[in-house]
């Protein structure tokens, strides 16, 4: 069981600083999400029981949500801990976009698993992710995604409506990848 405490801000020095970071609000979707971006809050009952805890937990920090979502995902260490690096690619019909992130805080604890990952740049967005799975006492198994962005691209400003139709379409089908790992 691991357990990385509170994210690390800017200049923090915790894991070395994080001066890539395209945004400042490091940590927020642990709490009130700042104004000015657009916010997301979506969860997901995938099952119940500690197997499927466990299956569900061993997927989050290997990357398959984004993975089985429809990313190429490349990961810089598995399981995903606080300062590792992800790097997605994306293709819609014949655009393809990188989309480079930081983990900024990561958990691991006997009913509860999750990471948040930053936007570095050459991220189509600037904001914070955090995917979070609990075990309730009553067997419940949860997937809840917090997130926070706003354009940091010239196609992601122009396309702000499209954009955040990408954004709502990704959610549900990371909510839905690690739903498909109980089977």
């Amino acid at each position: 069981m691991t357990r990385d405490s509170a994210p690390p801000t800017p200049g923090s020095g915790s894991r070395g600083e994080l001066p890539e970071l395209t945004y400042t609000e490091v940590g927020a979707t642990a709490g009130q999400l700042p104004t000015g971006y657009h916010h997301v809050r979506e969860s997901l009952v995938i099952g119940h029981g500690r197997d499927t805890f466990e299956r569900a937990a061993h997927d989050l920090l290997a990357g398959r949500a984004q993975s089985r979502a429809g990313a190429s995902v490349e990961l810089s260490e598995v399981p995903l801990r606080e300062g590792s690096r992800v790097v997605m690619r994306l293709q819609m019909g014949p655009l393809k976009f990188t989309i480079p992130c930081l983990v900024v805080w990561a958990e691991r604890t006997s009913t509860s698993c999750g990471f948040a990952y930053g936007t570095l740049p050459g991220h189509p967005e600037r904001g914070e992710e955090r995917f979070v799975l609990d075990l309730a006492d009553s067997g419940t198994v949860t997937f809840s995604i917090v997130a926070f962005s706003a354009p940091a691209r010239w196609f992601t400003i122009l396309g702000g409506p499209i954009a955040r139709t990408v954004q709502t379409r990704m959610t549900r089908r990371y909510l839905r990848a690690l739903a498909a790992s109980e089977t």
